[in-house]
């Protein structure tokens, strides 16, 4: 297909017959003339275009610009049936299907395709932007930039899907959105082999394997694989932030606030087609597939553990490294994660926002509420493969699997007992720390746990009757 490809660039001459391109040019030749008597007159070996003013150095090329205004393109790729106004351009896009890229930068050698795109790629090291927003004075290095920005103003958006009738302000990002629903994943790893629906999204996932980053703060000399990281990032030194006008949460970057709304009006537009559980993210219903496909692309390099999602891996590497950054200020407590760290809170503020409507037990966690409506539904549709017990939640039969296989990975660090649950071992430590949160409101004896204190509370109950 190459060699066709190059053969194809060599005679885009052929793209039209010359008895149509004359027809075309005596034809375009003889409208733009008229254009001329009514439009302005330029300098001598100008001419200007009647419809923008635009001024062209010869007639030949004005019929080319004109063909902008009309939408003629008659230049048309063998290979795609794409389209062309002009040959130059048909030309270019030859290079899509051969892989030529003869445009080397001399400042971090990377190839292009073509001059002009060589030309923008320039203004990254040069930091040139000339293309200014007469709105907010953001600056931009293209022009194409600077329109698609425009929409940020006005709110306009032209472009519908015909499939969910969602809206948007530019055709890119339309033909982009229509991927979710057809699927289409054109870009391959070929470290990792993962595809995606975008070269945009594929650039950046490459970067992975790279470690190529560079965007640098220039105040504590961070390093980020995109822009959009550093001005994030940024924030943290600026103390610029956005806050949410329903529960005043604060977040550094527009777009988390955005989803974050949705907490507020229940929006969960991406929809499983497994088992039809809906989210507000693409990337949450990204991450839910992978519990049907059992996919797990990121190993721990210690334990060869294998999990679903990279931020999983970053907390579970933490096990080996006994980092625990966020410390609890009433008991000094410390945990891997700052979602724990909340959660953990709630256990001195006694706060339990999230209600069961059955029976109206709350819960501090909405996975604990979660669980537990499985007690009213009955659902169990975790099963063991080697007893056939049945489990509410995936968690459960993990952690019963644990007594087929004889599995006891978490360790006390004081008497080296090992455990299969996390939480037996949490629970382990308090024999250790002689800590018990759970005290008797009648004769004030505490306890590790509250299933305890439950069961000495009889004696109390007893006693009285």
């Amino acid at each position: 297909m190459m060699d066709n490809a190059k053969s194809m660039m060599n005679n885009a001459d052929n793209g039209i017959t010359n008895a149509k391109r004359a027809s075309l040019l005596k034809n375009d030749t003889s409208s733009i003339t008229s254009g001329f008597q009514r439009g302005a007159k330029g300098h001598k070996g100008e001419h200007i275009c009647d419809i923008c003013q635009r001024v062209c150095k010869c007639k030949s090329a004005l019929v080319t610009h004109y063909k902008i205004h009309t939408g003629e393109k008659n230049y048309k790729c063998d290979v795609c049936s794409k389209t062309f106004a002009r040959k130059y351009s048909l030309k270019a896009h030859y290079v899509c299907h051969t892989g030529e890229k003869n445009f080397k930068c001399d400042a971090c050698s990377k190839t292009f395709s073509g001059k002009s795109s060589l030309n923008l790629h320039y203004r990254i090291h040069t930091g040139e932007r000339n293309y200014k927003c007469d709105v907010c004075s953001k600056t931009f290095t293209r022009k194409q930039s600077l329109n698609v920005h425009y929409v940020c103003h006005t709110g306009e958006k032209n472009y519908k899907c015909d499939v969910c009738s969602k809206t948007f302000s530019t055709k890119s990002s339309l033909n982009s959105h229509y991927k979710i629903h057809t699927g289409e994943k054109n870009y391959k790893c070929d470290v990792c082999s993962k595809t995606f629906p975008r070269k945009s999204s594929f650039n950046f996932h490459y970067r992975i394997h790279t470690g190529e980053k560079n965007f640098i703060c220039d105040v504590c000399s961070k390093t980020f694989i995109q822009k959009s990281s550093l001005n994030s990032h940024y924030r943290n030194h600026t103390g610029e932030n956005f806050k949410c006008d329903i529960c005043s949460k604060i977040y550094t970057h527009k777009s988390s606030l955005n989803l974050h709304y949705r907490i507020h009006t229940g929006e969960k537009n991406f929809k499983c087609d497994v088992c039809s559980e809906t989210f507000s993210r693409k990337y949450s219903l990204d991450s839910h597939n992978r519990i049907h496909t059992g996919e797990k692309n990121f190993k721990c390099d210690v334990c060869s553990k294998t999990f679903s999602r990279k931020f999983s891996l970053k907390l579970h590497h933490r096990i080996h490294t006994g980092e625990k950054n966020f410390k609890c200020d009433v008991c000094s407590k410390t945990f891997v994660q700052r979602s724990s760290l909340n959660l953990h809170h709630r256990i001195h503020t006694g706060e339990k926002n999230f209600k069961c409507d059955v029976c109206f037990k709350r819960f501090a966690q909405q996975n604990y509420l979660n669980l537990h409506y499985i007690i009213h539904t009955g659902q169990k549709n975790f099963k063991c493969d080697v007893c056939s017990k049945t489990f509410a939640h995936k968690t459960y039969l993990n952690s019963h699997y644990r007594i087929h296989t004889g599995e006891k990975n978490f360790k006390c660090d004081v008497c080296s007992k090992t455990f299969a649950r996390r939480p037996y071992l949490n629970l382990h430590y308090k024999i250790h720390t002689g800590e018990k949160n759970f005290k008797c409101d009648i004769c004030s004896k505490s306890y590790i746990q509250k299933i305890n204190l439950k069961r000495h509370y009889r004696i109390h109950t007893k006693e009285t009757l």
